[in-house]
């Protein structure tokens, strides 16, 4: 299986001066998706899969477009969840990431509170990645380091997630500790 991760396009964290939690794409950000698209149409994808957020489903669109592929969501590519920041002041969510770059990292696998802890956030993806590629035919097996029996090697796919969730997802591929 040859796999390609593409993080969503820049989205849209603050309408006038408030946070959304499951922000569209900026007018650059449709700009991105597109000149992805077009960076990619050389590609052929098998299949494309896609985060449920809004971001990574707009930026999948021309992608999906140009690869004549339908969307196909898959919820376990959802980066981690946030406190709920809907129409608060976007002070209130900048000061909170602020504060929490500032903890020693030990302390930061709890997350914000409110939100999924990293920990959490990190066994959904591992699950969501073993069944996935369960269902195809491809699992992992642990020895010194992970190998990966993969059946039919055959299909290209996409994920179009988020960055946190492609670096989960880089880590579990390779075996390395999150």
């Amino acid at each position: 299986m040859f796999i390609t991760l593409i993080r969503h396009a820049e989205p849209e964290w603050v309408r006038d001066g408030f946070s959304q939690d499951n922000p569209p794409l900026t007018t650059r950000g449709h700009r991105q998706a597109r000149r992805l698209a077009d960076r990619l149409e050389a590609e052929h994808f098998d299949h494309v899969y896609v985060s449920p957020l809004l971001r990574t489903r707009q930026t999948a669109a021309p992608i999906l477009n140009a690869q004549r592929r339908g969307e196909v969501i898959e919820p376990w590519l959802e980066e981690i969840r946030s406190p709920i920041w809907q129409g608060n002041p976007a002070e209130k969510a900048e000061a909170a990431y602020r504060e929490e770059k500032r903890r020693p990292a030990a302390e930061r696998w709890g997350g914000l509170e409110g939100g999924e802890a990293v920990s959490d956030f990190t066994k959904r993806i591992h699950k969501g990645a073993n069944d996935f590629f369960a269902q195809r035919g491809i699992y992992r097996t642990d020895h010194e380091l992970p190998v990966w029996h993969i059946e039919e090697p055959g299909d290209r796919v996409a994920f179009v997630a988020h960055a946190g969730t492609n670096s989960v997802l880089i880590c579990h591929l390779l075996g390395l500790a999150p």
